[in-house]
């Protein structure tokens, strides 16, 4: 199995454990809106637009809640099953390029967000995937940073997402560095740099 196919699944399986009223760690949403917005982003073109544009938010969020309001079982099970046969995520290049990062990150969104949570042992297909999100998206969501900022994994491998003076360090599993460049704060790593570039970079708003 891919790695989008496996968080595709375990994400479906923790959804049917935990039921639509379940914390996650986006702001405001519990379990059946997180369920709402995978579905949407792949089944509902016409409303996605508005998951990053602003002026069209409130299609996608009428259009959200329909899915949201829908039978848990029925809506995991449309998380479950993924995209339409027709949908270009089906095509396995392209489900691998945006779906792996999306998949793991939400799943965690879940995990991370129950009591006594704890990262998930290291696996080489998924921590390739991670790193992979990481290196590539983290230059747009720490593109706010006036400060550098370089990623380490535990193995020395290094990737440098900002430039700029007085760079901080970030070292950690690619999986928990994928999380933080995402906004998530419920992450294990540790921070290198001189006091000041830390406060900058531990203050960053990071977001697409």
């Amino acid at each position: 199995m891919t790695v989008s196919a496996d968080e595709r699944a375990a994400l479906a399986e923790l959804f049917t454990e935990v039921g639509p009223d379940a914390p996650t760690l986006c702001t405001g949403w519990q379990t059946r809106d997180l369920a709402a917005h995978l579905v949407l982003r792949e089944r509902r073109p016409d409303a996605a637009p508005g998951i990053v544009v602003p002026a069209l938010a409130g299609y996608t969020k009428r259009v959200q809640d329909d899915f949201a309001r829908r039978p848990w079982a029925e809506l995991v099970e449309l998380v479950r099953t993924g995209p339409p046969a027709l949908s270009p995520t089906r095509i396995p290049a392209v489900d691998r390029l945006v779906n792996s990062v999306e998949l793991f990150v939400h799943h965690e969104d879940v995990r991370r967000a129950q009591p006594g949570w704890e990262p998930r042992p290291p696996d080489p297909g998924r921590d390739a995937a991670a790193w992979a999100g990481v290196t590539r998206a983290g230059r747009l969501t720490l593109r706010r940073s006036t400060v550098g900022i370089v990623l380490r994994r535990p193995d020395g491998t290094e990737a440098v997402v900002r430039r700029g003076p007085n760079t901080v360090l970030v070292t950690g599993e690619p999986g928990e560095l994928l999380l933080w460049a995402f906004g998530r704060e419920q992450v294990r790593l540790d921070f290198e740099g001189e006091q000041a570039a830390l406060g900058v970079v531990k203050g960053l708003r990071r977001s697409l």
